[in-house]
C-alpha cells in the first residue's frame, strides 16, 4: 500500500531549550491527543536494544507492534519507527525537529509516515489524522508553548484528573491537620503557603504529576526552598495526606526499578530489564525518596501511552541506532562537563569531556575490539562522526554523568533530624548492609560528668545533662544534620556537610560554656571525621558503622571541650577552609596514632574560636 506523509508546522514563541521537556515526553503527548493507553508485553523484555512489544485496542480492534528505540539529539530533535504484526498500519514512522528562530522562538516540523496494511486502513488512517489527530496536534502545541514560555511547570501543562477518584471530604480534613501541624513548626507562614499550594496540587494536578512527587523538583518550579517544601511534604505524610516510598534507580538508565515503602523492602541487589545489568543499591545515588497521594484521599489510575520516550532519561543528550556497517554524523550541542558514550549492546564506554577549548570534530568506530581507552575533548557544538564496524545494529547512547541534585536521596533525608524524629521506625531489614556515600559523623561528650554528679548531686547533674543534650539536638538539627543516638552523656550524629557538622559544634561549646540562665558552665569535647559509611539497623533504628564511624570515636576523645578536634578529609572541604582562614576561627595542626588504627600516624587539626 502507498505510504500516507503528514507534515505540520508551527511556529511558536518558546525556546527549543524549553519547549523539549513538554515535546519529547511522548508518554504526555500522545494521551493529550486522544492516543488509547497501551499494554507491553513483558514476556519479549529481551529483544535486542530495547525493543519492545506492545498491543492497544483501536475501536475495538486489537493492534500489536514492535516499538524500536527513539532516536533523539536534545534539544533539536527526536523520532521513532513502529512495525505493527495487527491491525489497520503495517509500518509507522515519526519525527520532531525544533528548529531556533532569531527572536528565540522555535519553528517545530512535526512529520508522520503511515503505511496502511489493507484497502480499509488505506482509507481510515488519513481520514482520522486529518480530522482528529490534526486538531487535538495544534491544541497540544499551543497548550505546551504557553507552559513553556511562562517557564510553567511540565506537570501543569494540561491537568487532567479525569481517572483519578477523589474523596474531597477527608482531603479538607486532612489539608486542616496539616495547617494546625505547620502552625507550630518554624517558619510557620512559608510552611502554610507550601502547604496550602501542595494541597492544592494533590487536587488539581496531572495524574502524571502526583503520581510520583519528587519534592526538590517541585521546590524549583514553585522557587521555594528545597528544604522546606521536603519538610511539608514529610509533615503531609505524617497526617495522610501523602504516602511515601524508596524508588531504587539504575545506574545507567535512571529510571526506578522497583519500590518499596519502608526501608525495610529495600533489597540491595538490584536488576534492570532495559539495561540488563544487575547492580547493587546504595543510598547515597540509587535510592531516592518520593511520594504520591494517600489512596484514601486520590486513588489515582496512571496509564502507560509510550514506551522509550526521550524523556524518561534527561541525562541522555543523544541515542542513535546504527544498523551494521553504517556511518551516521552528528552535529552535538552540549553544556560543558563529562559524558560517556556506550552500546547498549556492547560492554565498556567511551569518555568524553566537553570544554570551550575542546576540539571541533570527533570520529568513534565501534567495534568488537573495544572502545578507545584515550577521552574525547570537545568543544560545546562539534560533530560527531560514527561507524558502526560490528555485525549487528548496535544503540548508541551518549549522556551527561552527572546526576541531577533534584533527587531527594536516602543518605541525605535519613541525615535530617526532622525525618528521624518523625519516622524513627524507618530501617532496613535485619541484617541488610547499604553503602549511604560519603558522611560527616560528629561524636561528643561531656567533659567531667562524672565530677558534675560528685559534686552538685545526681539529680541536678542529671537536669544539666538532660539540658545539654536539648541544646546538642537542636543545633544539629538547625544544621541540617541528625542525631543517630546517645549513649550515656555521649552523641553520635551524621551531616551531609562537613562545615555544618563544625559550625554546629563551635556553636554548641560556645553556648554550654556561658549559660544564658546562669547555671553552671559545661565543656563539651567533639571529634568530626568525613568518609564512606555503611548503613544497617541495630536495636530497631537506623544506625552507621565503618572506619569512618570508628575514627570519629576516637577524635572526641582527643578535645579539650573547647575545641572540635576534625580529620584531613574534614579539614580539605572547601568551605571549612573559609572558616577556618576567618578572622573567628583558628586551627592548629598535630598528628598522633590513634587507638586501632596503630599503622598510621593521623593529621588532625584542633579548631576553635578566637
Amino acid at each position: 500500500m502507498r505510504e500516507y506523509h503528514k507534515r505540520w508546522e508551527f511556529d511558536l514563541k518558546s525556546s527549543p531549550e524549553r519547549l523539549w521537556p513538554f515535546i519529547a515526553d511522548t508518554n504526555r503527548f500522545n494521551r493529550d491527543t486522544g492516543v488509547p493507553q497501551i499494554e507491553i508485553d513483558s514476556s519479549n523484555s529481551r529483544l535486542r536494544n530495547a525493543r519492545r512489544k506492545v498491543r492497544l485496542s483501536l475501536y475495538g480492534l486489537p493492534v500489536e507492534w514492535e516499538e524500536q528505540p527513539f532516536e533523539w539529539v536534545k534539544p533539536s530533535r527526536f523520532g521513532v519507527e513502529r512495525v505493527y504484526s495487527k491491525g489497520p498500519l503495517a509500518r509507522l514512522k515519526m519525527r520532531a525537529e525544533l528548529q531556533p528562530k532569531s527572536d528565540g522562538g522555535t519553528h517545530l516540523i512535526y512529520e508522520l509516515w503511515s503505511t496502511p496494511r489493507n484497502l480499509p486502513g488505506a482509507v481510515a488512517i488519513p481520514m482520522q489524522i486529518n480530522f482528529v489527530v490534526a486538531r487535538r496536534f495544534r491544541d497540544a502545541m499551543r497548550k505546551y508553548d504557553e507552559s513553556a514560555y511562562m517557564d510553567a511547570a511540565v506537570e501543569a501543562a494540561e491537568p487532567n484528573t479525569s481517572q483519578s477518584s477523589f474523596d474531597l471530604q477527608r482531603l479538607s480534613s486532612l489539608k486542616q491537620k496539616l495547617t494546625s501541624d505547620l502552625e507550630t513548626c518554624a517558619l510557620p507562614e512559608q510552611k502554610l503557603a507550601v502547604g496550602e499550594r501542595l494541597a492544592a496540587f494533590l487536587e488539581h494536578g496531572d495524574d502524571f504529576a502526583v503520581a510520583r512527587i519528587r519534592p526538590y523538583k517541585l521546590a524549583d518550579e514553585w522557587h521555594e526552598p528545597r528544604r522546606l517544601v521536603l519538610e511539608v511534604c514529610l509533615r503531609a505524610t505524617r497526617v495522610g495526606l501523602l504516602d511515601f516510598q524508596w524508588d531504587l534507580l539504575c545506574p545507567l538508565c535512571r529510571g526506578p526499578q522497583e519500590s518499596g515503602l519502608s526501608l525495610k523492602d529495600i533489597k540491595t541487589a538490584v536488576h534492570c530489564d532495559t539495561c540488563k545489568i544487575d547492580f547493587t543499591a546504595n543510598f547515597d545515588r540509587y535510592v531516592e525518596l518520593t511520594f504520591r497521594p494517600n489512596p484514601a484521599v486520590r486513588r489515582l489510575n496512571v496509564s502507560a501511552f509510550c514506551i522509550g520516550s526521550p524523556h524518561w532519561t534527561p541525562h541522555v543528550v543523544a541515542q542513535q541506532l546504527l544498523p551494521a556497517g553504517e556511518k551516521r554524523e552528528l552535529v552535538l550541542p552540549l553544556e560543558s562537563g563529562n559524558y560517556r558514550l556506550r552500546a547498549l549492546e556492547l560492554p565498556g564506554s567511551q569518555d568524553v569531556r566537553v570544554s570551550p577549548e575542546g576540539e571541533a570534530s570527533a570520529h568513534v568506530t565501534l567495534s568488537k575490539d573495544g572502545w578507545n581507552e584515550e577521552t574525547l575533548r570537545v568543544g560545546e557544538e562539534f560533530s560527531l562522526a560514527l561507524k558502526n564496524d560490528t555485525d549487528a545494529e548496535q544503540l548508541l547512547i551518549l549522556e551527561r554523568l552527572e546526576w541531577s541534585d533534584q533527587a531527594t536521596t536516602a543518605a541525605e533525608v535519613t541525615a535530617l533530624q526532622m525525618f528521624r524524629d518523625l519516622f524513627a521506625t524507618e530501617a532496613l531489614r535485619p541484617g541488610e548492609q547499604i553503602s549511604v556515600g560519603t558522611l560527616t559523623v560528629l561524636f561528643t561528650d561531656l567533659r567531667n560528668s562524672t565530677q558534675l554528679y560528685r559534686e552538685i548531686g545526681d539529680a541536678t547533674a542529671f537536669g544539666r545533662v538532660m539540658s545539654h543534650f536539648d541544646v546538642v539536638k537542636k543545633a544539629i538539627a538547625d544544621h541540617d544534620g541528625a542525631v543517630v543516638k546517645t549513649i550515656g552523656d555521649a552523641v553520635m550524629a551524621v551531616f551531609r556537610s562537613s562545615v555544618d557538622g563544625l559550625l554546629a559544634m563551635l556553636e554548641v561549646q560556645g553556648l554550654l560554656a556561658d549559660p544564658a540562665d546562669g547555671s553552671r558552665p559545661l565543656q563539651l569535647k567533639a571529634g568530626l571525621n568525613t568518609g564512606p559509611c555503611i548503613a544497617v539497623t541495630l536495636n530497631d533504628r537506623l544506625d552507621y558503622f565503618g572506619s569512618t564511624v570508628n575514627m570519629a570515636a576516637r577524635l572526641e576523645g582527643l578535645s579539650s571541650g573547647s575545641d572540635v578536634i576534625i580529620s584531613r578529609s574534614v579539614y580539605e572541604d572547601a568551605k571549612v577552609q573559609e572558616l577556618i582562614e576567618s578572622d573567628s576561627f583558628s586551627a592548629e595542626p598535630f598528628d598522633m596514632l590513634l587507638k586501632g588504627f596503630e599503622d598510621e600516624r593521623f593529621e588532625l587539626w584542633r579548631v576553635s574560636r578566637h
